[in-house]
């Protein structure tokens, strides 16, 4: 059985790319931890100057900027349903997606962009890979541990609250960072964007 089938002609997105920032729908969530995925896709739009459309594939959806934008509305561990939704109607390859999340096993201010690979315990990424049935999905991981690696408390707790005070202007910088990754691996690949993006954390 194939991962996804085969788009019809006039679905086809050409050389388009996705970009897919991962989180969870509602005020609630907006300036959580595990909500920085929507945040670099909304800078995106904000930088192209790019309109929201209608939803698709129950995601927030963009086809006005320099690639096409989604942020999937189905709660974090459903994402992969949206994802494979957008692939299947749109024509996506895997390879021209990007998925954007945060990691917790990364301290904060630490991007880390891969070409494929497991999800390593995120659930949202989990559910995109189980759904295209393949891990050759670009990803850009932005790290949101404590700088001392101590996470008091449960972790759901933790990736459900909001950053603290002192992080907030770090995170800014790291929403920003990780667009100029995006928009690197868009113009230059991931070789290149990897060299330049990986390993050194966001500086205050």
């Amino acid at each position: 059985m194939p991962a996804f089938r085969e788009p019809m002609e006039d679905e086809q997105r050409g050389e388009r790319r996705l970009v897919v920032g991962l989180g969870n729908p509602g005020d609630r969530y907006r300036a959580t931890r595990h909500n920085l995925g929507f945040r670099v896709v909304e800078a995106l739009a904000e930088r192209w100057r790019a309109e929201w459309g209608p939803e698709e594939c129950s995601a927030r959806f963009s086809t006005t900027g320099a690639a096409d934008l989604a942020a999937p509305q189905t709660f974090m561990n459903r994402s992969g349903w949206s994802v494979r939704c957008l692939v299947e109607r749109f024509g996506y390859r895997p390879d021209a997606l990007l998925v954007v999340f945060d990691e917790v096993a990364l301290p904060v201010g630490t991007l880390r962009l891969r070409g494929r690979g497991g999800p390593a315990g995120h659930r949202g990424l989990e559910s995109v890979i189980e759904n295209l049935r393949t891990d050759a999905v670009p990803r850009l991981r932005l790290g949101i541990a404590p700088q001392d690696g101590m996470i008091e408390g449960e972790l759901a707790d933790f990736v459900l609250a909001e950053f603290a005070v002192g992080e907030r202007e770090l995170v800014d910088k790291i929403v920003a960072r990780a667009a100029d990754a995006v928009i690197s691996w868009l113009d230059r690949g991931l070789e290149a964007t990897m060299s330049e993006f990986n390993g050194e954390a966001v500086a205050i």
